[in-house]
């Protein structure tokens, strides 16, 4: 069942004592290469370092006594398995997840800090859902997916809703608003607050290079897969197709989507932390890079970004700033 407005208000209460309300940033700076303004929505600054804990909350706050004492096995690149680590010790609940043994180390460290279990795969050879569910049948688990349930796109929704929200207080109208997207949940909860709210503001995807199954899907009007070769430093936003349930929602909200390559998303993991004194994983600035890349027209207009995370290795963000 798709989720609505009504869904997302309730987890946002949900998570009212859980989710940090992470603030609308402006730069100068970013004003004038737009031609417009531009607020930043920085998710990196939630807790466990993206937006993933408010879908995994929401979720998993709602398993009965029987099903919390089970445990739950997840599958993620990284930030969906510290959510889902975080949400079990806040709950007391067990977590098990499954990673690519390529994640950002950062992401590995911070899941078993945070008292998950992480179970490593290799993301070219195998089946990461698969491997979970195969996990969660032995083991009387219960699966907690990355994006493609109700409750995960509804508590992802409050991103969108606190967006909405915020920007009524500052007296302002989104004309459109950016959000990088992999399996697509949290910009399929985000669209659903947003447009609720106002039909007339359009929500963009962002999607790596290579890694574009969102936007060639949204323009077939079918689910395209994403070639098993493709690379990208954005970790985050590999899904291997758009999800089913996150699909059924954003071919019907989302407005034209955009690629941008790994080159344009350092240049906004430069800026970021230039301007901003943000650090942004690769996969959170893709909607930064569509803007100072100029993939959409923001001149005169009133645009918001989502940074969706901020869970990157001190190497390779070090890397990235020196180029």
């Amino acid at each position: 069942m798709k989720p609505d407005l009504a869904d997302v208000e309730d987890a946002a209460t949900r998570l009212s004592e859980v989710a940090v309300m992470t603030p609308l940033l402006t730069s100068p700076e970013l004003d004038e290469i737009a031609g417009g303004s531009v607020f930043i929505k920085p998710e990196c600054l939630q807790l466990t370092g993206s937006f993933k804990i408010r879908g995994a909350y929401n979720m998993m706050s709602r398993l009965s006594p029987e099903q919390a004492e089970r445990g739950v096995v997840a599958w993620s690149s990284g930030n969906h398995a510290q959510g889902v680590a975080a949400a079990g010790s806040l709950l007391g609940i067990r977590t098990a997840i499954v990673m690519p043994q390529d994640a950002p180390r950062i992401k590995l460290e911070n899941t078993r800090h945070l008292g998950g279990e992480p179970i490593l795969y290799d993301r070219f050879t195998g089946d990461r859902e698969a491997i979970a569910r195969k996990i969660a049948a032995e083991r009387g688990a219960g699966l907690v997916p990355s994006y493609d349930h109700a409750d995960i796109v509804a508590g992802q929704g409050t991103v969108g809703l606190e967006i909405m929200r915020q920007c009524e207080a500052l007296g302002v109208t989104p004309d459109k608003v950016l959000i990088p997207c992999g399996g697509g949940g949290l910009i399929a909860g985000s669209s659903v607050a947003i447009r609720g709210i106002r039909p007339h503001t359009t929500v963009h995807p962002v999607e790596p290079e290579n890694f574009d199954d969102t936007v060639r899907s949204l323009r077939a009007g079918k689910r395209l897969s994403n070639d098993a070769s493709a690379r990208s430093i954005c970790d985050a936003l590999q899904a291997p197709t758009p999800g089913e349930l996150t699909f059924q929602i954003n071919r019907e909200v989302l407005g034209e989507g955009l690629v941008v390559s790994d080159s344009e998303v350092g240049e906004a993991m430069r800026f970021t932390f230039l301007h901003l004194k943000l650090v942004v994983e690769p996969g959170g600035a893709a909607g930064l890079a569509a803007v100072l890349a100029k993939k959409i027209a923001t001149e005169g207009r009133v645009t918001v970004v989502v940074l969706s995370g901020g869970n990157v290795d001190p190497e390779l963000f070090a890397r990235i700033q020196r180029m």
